[in-house]
């Protein structure tokens, strides 16, 4: 049995076929009236190329026909864009389809009336409400996803910026989220677009070569296949095998992490076996195991503990026939079902979208994103919190009473103490793993026994965020810190104003509460007293600004003694000599972080340090989001490209180790008008040479051409940024 994308729908007609093949008994009367309802709104309109734009909505209800969706989803579907891109209102749709079918459109249209600062403000919002939506109904992200991979379909008719832009929002976003629904093949065209897009060569360059070494594999796995299927039927069990070629990203991510060439990628290819129930999926690899010698750390049971996306499979690579590496998967037809369409195979439209029990437990990452959308107002941070939540390997732990839980890959005790519970992980002192003592920064291993141990007198440090894995860790310490931070800036902001007041022998405790001190807070900007005195605890405001503003003004010819520090007065647009532009105008020292070499194109941040200005942090710094806490101290800033400035970048080379590679490393790089500062050159014992680079580029777009051009030499198999908290 084969669960795959059909063919992109066309036509009115085609669609109720599609629709009509798995449920007999659909509304067809109900697809007819959204098709004409539709077609009417979005008459006159076309998409970017030039086709007419009803085909997109069609396109997208033909998506989740691949996921048997129900007919209310199909009918959203079709509806989809009709209240934010036409003159259609939810008054209309709900008196022409109903309430459910309103909530689900609402839920995929964009927030599209309020303006932004800028796209990842954006981004973040439309994400929020998607989320709060799908919380209530999962249709509106299955309605989202088909949306998303129609338009990926037809990217080659957007302007390149607006490729990328979209390209890794998918792949960051849309690509993980599929994977966390578990529909399988969507999750792997989708990354496969997103290559196509974001890194067009690679792309081109895996296609011709899959496609090559496809037709030199193609007799090995057949001659594979017939020899699984003889053992299957002398043994008598029953199983559809198969060949799987593995998706392009899939091939790039192997290549990228273990530093290889594609010579080197051994299992582009694999077979799966099909079987009829749980206790023959363990027979077949048993069987499978009797014929060819497996490869030992490449088993993988995930029947016995399902993945959180609900996937079950035994995964098991083996040494097949004249030495070369197979990977066996091996499941039911049940499973594989769950594989291909993930929550859709389980779903039940009858309650109006809601996840039962089982499923509700299995997907409770949905409503951590609830609780993070609750905790984390900074949209900035949300969105990195999102990412990391929905993209992650993961490990199986034990609690010492046998229950398992899933973490991501790198957690450490303290995460599985937030995992338990809030006032378990704020109050965690150490841990026992499989009955050992072990540091709080031990990462844990699937199979691992861990045991917390807890002091009422132990509360969260900020070295806990340099080792922590799950964003929800992350966000309770960052809460907790920020709480106390914020108490202490007011404990110390007071006392400083307090002595201010006394100098000018003004009574503290009447002027703490007095309306004119509160009037002073609104002058400075602030909504309360205590914001402002904070304000001046964290050093973002002085005492002085706050009495002049207090003070009555001096008499004719006479001086204040707190002008001595006089208001600091914003100059619009400050830029500093590094190229960057405070926005509000701050006058701060600059100074660019040495922990990620942020250049022009890079998105950044600045933060305010005790005593050294402010340093500019490319987002996404691990050392900045270790200060996310202190969002007080957070300052945005931008490029100021009106002046031109060459900025140091490392870079990165794995090649082959043969005579002339560096020299035409070296020539491809200034041939791209950038200057080589320094370089390394090592050995490696697997005959790989590392080619280690400091590079002068004007911004990102410039250095994306070096590495472009580096990429294209003879011999060389990666070339990549290094930031200074990267591994090589």
């Amino acid at each position: 049995m084969s669960v795959m994308p059909y063919e992109t729908i066309t036509d009115r007609d085609q669609l109720i076929k599609r629709m009509q093949s798995y449920n007999p008994d659909a509304d067809v009367e109900l697809v007819c009236r959204a098709y004409a309802f539709s077609a009417k709104a979005h008459e006159g309109q076309t998409r970017r190329s030039g086709e007419p734009y009803l085909r997109h909505p069609l396109a997208v209800a033909g998506v989740l026909t691949s996921l048997r969706s129900d007919v209310t989803t199909i009918v959203a579907a079709l509806l989809h864009d009709t209240l934010e891109d036409t003159l259609a209102t939810p008054d209309e749709l709900e008196q022409e389809f109903g309430q459910d079918i309103l909530r689900l459109v609402d839920g995929v249209t964009k927030i599209g009336r309020i303006q932004f600062r800028n796209y990842e403000e954006r981004q973040a919002e439309n994400f929020r409400k998607m989320l709060l939506s799908m919380a209530d109904d999962i249709r509106v992200v299955l309605i989202k996803l088909a949306d998303r991979l129609h338009n990926m379909r037809t990217l080659e008719h957007l302007a390149e910026a607006k490729r990328q832009q979209i390209a890794q929002e998918t792949l960051e976003i849309y690509a993980p989220l599929a994977n966390r629904l578990g529909i399988g093949w969507m999750k792997n065209e989708l990354e496969d677009l997103c290559l196509k897009y974001l890194k067009p060569e690679v792309f081109s360059t895996l296609k011709s070569r899959v496609a090559k070494r496809d037709e030199e594999r193609q007799k090995y796995i057949e001659e594979v296949i017939h020899l699984v299927r003889q053992a299957l039927q002398e043994a008598g069990l029953v199983g559809e095998v198969q060949g799987r070629p593995k998706h392009l990203y899939g091939i790039y991510q192997k290549m990228e992490r273990q530093a290889i060439s594609f010579e080197e990628v051994y299992d582009l290819t694999a077979v799966r076996i099909i079987t009829d129930t749980k206790m023959n999926c363990y027979a077949v690899l048993g069987l499978i195991h009797s014929l060819w010698r497996p490869v030992p750390g490449r088993f993988k049971d995930y029947i016995a503990i399902p993945k959180s996306n609900l996937y079950q499979s035994l995964h098991t690579t083996v040494v097949g026939p004249r030495g070369e590496h197979v990977e066996f998967q091996i499941r039911t037809e049940e499973m594989h079902r769950v594989a291909e369409q993930g929550i859709a195979a389980h779903w039940k439209y009858k309650e109006r979208g809601q996840i039962d029990d089982r499923e509700g437990k299995v997907f409770s990452w949905l409503r951590q994103f609830v609780e993070w959308h609750q905790d984390l107002p900074d949209n900035r941070q949300f969105m990195d919190t999102v990412k990391l939540g929905l993209f992650h390997d993961v490990v199986y732990v034990f609690t010492p009473k046998g229950m398992v839980k899933e973490m991501p890959l790198g957690s450490t005790p303290v995460d599985f103490a937030y995992a338990i519970h809030t006032e378990i992980g704020d109050h965690c002192v150490g841990a026992k793993v499989n009955g050992k003592i072990v540091p709080l920064k031990h990462q844990l291993a699937s199979g691992d026994t861990v045991e917390i141990l807890t002091a009422a007198t132990q509360v969260p440090h900020k070295d806990w965020l340099k080792f922590v894995r799950t964003p929800r860790a992350k966000t309770k310490i960052k809460h907790w810190i920020n709480v106390e931070e914020q108490k202490r800036s007011v404990e110390i902001g007071r006392r400083l104003l307090e002595r201010e007041l006394r100098r000018h022998n003004l009574p503290p405790a009447q002027m703490l509460k007095s309306d004119r001190l509160l009037e002073v807070a609104r002058e400075s900007g602030f909504e309360t007293t205590d914001e402002m005195v904070a304000a001046i605890g964290f050093g973002r405001l002085s005492t002085a600004q706050v009495m002049n503003r207090l003070l009555p003004p001096p008499p004719e010819g006479g001086r204040q003694a707190s002008e001595a520090l006089p208001a600091a007065r914003p100059t619009p647009g400050k830029t500093d000599e590094k190229g960057v532009k405070v926005k509000g105008g701050r006058d701060l020292l600059m100074q660019l972080s040495r922990c990620c070499n942020p250049v022009p194109g890079d998105r950044i941040l600045g933060y305010i340090t005790r005593g050294r200005g402010l340093t500019i942090h490319s987002v996404g710094c691990p050392n900045l989001e270790a200060l996310d806490y202190d969002k007080e101290r957070l300052v945005e800033v931008e490029w100021d490209t009106s002046s031109p400035s060459t900025h140091a970048v490392k870079v990165s080379v794995l090649a082959v180790d043969k005579t002339g590679v560096l020299a035409n490393v070296s020539s491809s790089i200034s041939e791209c008008d950038a200057n080589i500062s320094r370089a390394e050159i090592s050995t490696r014992e697997d005959r790989k040479a590392v080619l280690d680079f400091v590079i002068d580029v004007s911004d990102t777009s410039h250095l994306s051409r070096v590495l472009k051009a580096i990429e294209r030499v003879d011999g060389v198999i990666t070339a990549r940024r290094v930031r200074t908290w990267q591994e090589r």
